[in-house]
């Protein structure tokens, strides 16, 4: 781990936070306590002043795909990291946020040469099912609707990989961290009955892992070719040991799962969740990467001990 140590430790002087929400804000607060300059981009304007308040030197409210930010910029940037989330709107919010707001990004990177752009995509560009082991080897053909935008977003980059050194596409499993646990929340909530099935793999990642995985990529001590990785904890458990899990930690019955129900997200998918298993080997052993919530029970008994 020691060449891990050593790399978090070298920094770039300054960079560029594009959709700077949950990971984002976590990200720059890490950035800054590492004596990095940051400037952030963020369409949530109770965002604006939590940025300034941890000393983010440059922090500018506009939507990813709204060109009108490229001339308020006025900071120059060594790297950059594009972490935004869609912003709602079915499938034109997929479209405005990913495809077009990394369009802007690129605008602005022709002006200047980047070391590195750090991307955070998703997994769900994997049509995969049927338990299978997913890497990045895999192809995306057959992916959903929202998948094949991010593929496009991912593949701009791809096209334009001459504007940076390197550049970094991670494919981000489902996070999850402190104020963003879903599934305990229902359950707090009283929730007895799930919608769906329980008998999935639920790939996950911290958040703090993530911001952890950004600063290796960033680290001006890697000599890691560019590239897509898969980034996730690597122990995903089936969704149903997850929410017995959690149950028992507070003192309830364990929901049961209906298959005849299901969530938004479940129905953009044919209503079931695909089974399948995120490999990160990838990623661990090209940037010495380890994550530090290495289990989903490490990762909630945080949580719950945060309250």
């Amino acid at each position: 781990m020691e060449q891990f140590t050593q790399a978090m430790d070298r920094m770039p002087q300054s960079v560029m936070i594009f959709g700077c929400g949950y990971v984002g804000t976590a990200l720059a607060a890490a950035l800054l306590a590492r004596g990095v300059r940051v400037g952030a981009l963020t369409r949530n304007s109770r965002q604006v002043e939590l940025l300034r308040s941890l000393g983010v030197s440059e922090v500018l409210e506009s939507a990813l795909d709204d060109r009108s930010w490229l001339n308020q910029i006025k900071g120059s940037y060594e790297s950059a990291v594009n972490c935004v989330s869609s912003a709602g709107g079915g499938i034109e919010g997929y479209q405005r946020s990913y495809v077009e707001g990394q369009r802007v990004i690129l605008e602005w990177a022709k002006l200047r040469t980047l070391d590195c752009l750090v991307y955070t995509s998703s997994t769900s560009v994997y049509p995969h099912d049927g338990g299978v082991l997913v890497t990045e080897d895999l192809d995306t053909d057959g992916t959903s609707a929202t998948g094949r935008i991010l593929v496009e977003s991912e593949g701009l980059i791809q096209d334009h990989k001459t504007l940076f050194k390197r550049y970094c596409i991670l494919r981000l499993a489902g996070i999850y961290g402190p104020q963003r646990h879903y599934v305990l929340d229902q359950l707090r909530a009283g929730t007895s009955v799930m919608p769906g099935r329980g008998d999935y793999h639920l790939n996950l990642i911290h958040r703090d892992d993530v911001v952890t995985a950004i600063l290796c990529t960033l680290s001006t001590a890697q000599q890691v070719a560019s590239g897509i990785y898969n980034l996730s904890d690597g122990k995903p458990p089936l969704k149903q040991e997850l929410t017995a899990y959690l149950a028992a930690k507070l003192g309830i019955a364990a929901p049961v799962f209906d298959p005849q129900l299901s969530t938004p997200r479940q129905q953009r998918r044919g209503g079931s969740m695909p089974d399948r298993v995120i490999a990160n080997e990838k990623f661990m052993q090209a940037f010495n990467w380890r994550p530090r919530f290495c289990h989903y029970r490490e990762g909630y008994r945080a949580i719950l001990n945060e309250g």
